[in-house]
């Protein structure tokens, strides 16, 4: 019966700050039009850069750089992208899945789930657009 009045004490001191606590307003999301990607190409006119939109994704954006030699994807770069360390380890192995599928049709790397639906809708917006 001692312990019963200091446990229910400290039990409702650390209730308090619980019932307290006020979450924060959700900032309004401004509606921006998607961007639209940009190509440049070599005076030969065989190798384009393209750059896809900047895809927002809970984690932070993502945009990719693809390099087109004819039909062939030569290298992808990534021009934004979260800074989160799951997302550092992804980036190489989705760039190497890129290059040996030559398409946006990779696997998602484990644990980097958001990055990679961000990094796929970006290069494939890259991959549409060097087409036209």
């Amino acid at each position: 019966m001692k312990r019963a009045l200091p446990v229910l004490v400290l039990t409702v001191a650390g209730l308090v700050p619980v019932w307290r606590y006020a979450p924060s307003a959700p900032e309004p999301a401004v509606a921006e039009p998607a961007p639209v990607p940009s190509v440049s190409a070599s005076p030969g006119g065989t190798t384009r850069v393209v750059a896809g939109p900047t895809v927002d994704t809970e984690k932070g954006p993502v945009q990719v750089e693809v390099t087109l030699d004819g039909d062939r994807i030569g290298a992808v770069r990534m021009l934004r992208q979260p800074d989160h360390p799951q997302t550092t380890a992804a980036v190489p192995v989705l760039i190497e899945e890129t290059l040996r599928a030559q398409s946006a049709d990779v696997d998602t790397v484990s644990g980097a789930t958001v990055t990679s639906d961000g990094y796929r809708e970006s290069l494939q917006a890259a991959l549409d657009a060097g087409d036209s």
